[in-house]
């Protein structure tokens, strides 16, 4: 059972989604109307995916997603927005959000992003990613570069299919190992290439040529 925290001020919203996800068989854990409430759920609940919609009171999205992840690097999170294109949604994800979905989605939609997210993987589309990268680099940020020569074959592998979308249990169903392995082989390429998370993973993937969202 998937345990989701709904993050958005609008109760009207947050009950519309708690129906949907129960009855699909979700656990929907806590409700919080601004950032600070999120950042407290998060830390007591430990959700398996975090619904954090980004224009709230108090404390927006993007600041309690970067707090949330602050405290817990591997809180899954996706961003709930209005806009494909909002500029907040690009600092989300830069700070290790999985991902966005839309508000006028359909049901189906969000479903899948609940349930792809809760299995390990980011929802990057090609556009968002290359976005988030024009945006490191207008601002003169940079992840780390020239430094994928420190990993091995297997590790790059793993890296190209965390890119790709795949979770962890899809990786070690392909490359034929546990996915305890893959975890832990994750956390060292995280450690050689002084990377955050699995966002910010498969954007150095996708920007270094190791992958591509073709």
């Amino acid at each position: 059972m998937i345990r989701v925290l709904l993050v958005d001020d609008h109760a009207l919203f947050r009950q519309g989604l708690r129906s949907l996800l129960e009855s699909e068989g979700m656990r929907v854990i806590g409700e919080a109307a601004n950032g600070r409430e999120a950042i407290r759920y998060a830390a007591d609940t430990h959700p398996d995916v975090i619904l954090m919609d980004i224009q709230m009171p108090e404390l927006d999205g993007v600041k309690a997603t970067q707090s949330i992840l602050e405290i817990d690097p591997q809180a899954r999170v996706i961003m709930i927005t209005m806009y494909r294109q909002d500029r907040y949604v690009f600092e989300a994800v830069k700070a290790g959000a999985r991902g966005y979905v839309l508000k006028d989605a359909d049901a189906a939609t969000l479903l899948d992003a609940i349930r792809r997210v809760a299995g390990g993987e980011a929802l990057l589309d090609a556009d968002m990613a290359q976005n988030v990268l024009d945006d490191f680099r207008h601002k003169r940020e940079e992840l780390p570069s020239e430094k994928h020569a420190d990993l091995n074959e297997r590790e790059t592998m793993i890296l190209k299919l965390l890119a790709q979308g795949f979770s962890n249990q899809d990786i070690a169903l392909r490359l034929d190992i546990s996915e305890k392995t893959v975890r832990n082989r994750l956390s060292e390429i995280f450690t050689k290439l002084q990377l955050n998370n699995r966002t910010q993973a498969a954007l150095y993937a996708i920007r270094e040529g190791i992958a591509n969202l073709e």
